[in-house]
């Protein structure tokens, strides 16, 4: 489907996603937010798709919100009261991308090319691997904006970077580069912007290239929900569950291979649906 603030291309099994709003810095929209909803799903719905990165059009990533909008650019209702029942339903909109990025059973990775402040950073949060260039620029700017954190980045920051380094930043509010974003623990490599989205594309191959497919998305979902689990007994009546799944079908292939000295040929394809009593769509840990 055409997009208006993304450009969608695959190169074999990976899907890059670039935003697309390179006059305006690829400043983040309720129609972005949208379309990313879209293409999110759609992503994962393709079994031809291993991996997304994600990266910019032009000389930024994502500057943040469009703020220049006249009226609500936040997409929240403000005649609902915030103690009303109804306040369940008003969610912030990065706050949905988010989430969506958090159930996804792909690996994302942002090839982090300029700018990205505000949402542009808070997005780049659920992504499995963040790499930047040196004209990269982040920023948890919302103290300065007079609103609070958003997009769950109150979730995710302390979980990425500890609890003193996510306090700093969101008190402080400030614009950083890439080495302070690389010494604190938010990006995990820099890379010369020429460079960039080839080093994104060789990490993707790493995690996509003889590995099975359903592995992978019970990996990256065991990880990231177990974060929030209160016990790991909790991890252990999932991890029997899921290898129950996998040893009776991808593993013997993966066993099968090792003892024959030959890459594997896995089949399990992610289409035909979770492990049984698994559901992807479970709010943490799982159901």
């Amino acid at each position: 489907m055409p997009y208006e603030t993304l450009e969608i291309s695959q190169e074999e099994n990976l899907q890059i996603i670039r935003l697309n709003r390179p006059e305006k810095m690829n400043a983040f929209t309720l129609t972005m937010a949208n379309e990313l909803l879209l293409a999110l799903d759609a992503a994962d719905e393709d079994d031809s798709v291993r991996a997304v990165i994600f990266t910019g059009n032009g000389r930024a990533f994502c500057a943040g919100m469009d703020l220049a909008p006249s009226g609500n650019v936040f997409g929240l209702d403000e005649n609902i009261d915030a103690n009303s029942p109804e306040m369940e339903k008003n969610r912030d909109t990065g706050g949905k991308v988010v989430l969506r990025m958090f159930r996804m059973k792909k690996p994302l990775i942002a090839a982090v090319n300029g700018a990205s402040v505000g949402v542009g950073t808070t997005m780049q949060l659920p992504m499995d691997v963040r790499i930047a260039s040196p004209f990269a620029k982040f920023g948890f700017v919302f103290s300065q904006r007079g609103i609070s954190l958003e997009s769950c980045a109150s979730w995710f920051l302390p979980r990425l970077v500890g609890l003193p380094k996510a306090l700093e930043w969101s008190f402080r509010g400030h614009v950083f580069g890439a080495e302070e974003a690389l010494a604190g623990g938010l990006i995990s490599e820099i890379v010369e912007a020429d460079a960039l989205l080839d080093r994104a594309k060789e990490i993707a191959r790493g995690f996509t290239d003889s590995t099975s497919m359903m592995s992978v998305a019970i990996n990256r979902q065991l990880l990231w929900r177990m974060m929030g689990a209160a016990h790991p007994m909790e991890a252990h009546k999932i991890d029997s569950r899921t290898m129950l799944h996998t040893s009776t079908r991808d593993g013997k292939e993966g066993v099968q291979s090792f003892l024959e000295k030959r890459d594997p040929d896995f089949k399990d394809m992610l289409a035909k649906g979770p492990p049984e009593g698994l559901d992807w769509d479970a709010e943490p840990p799982f159901e």
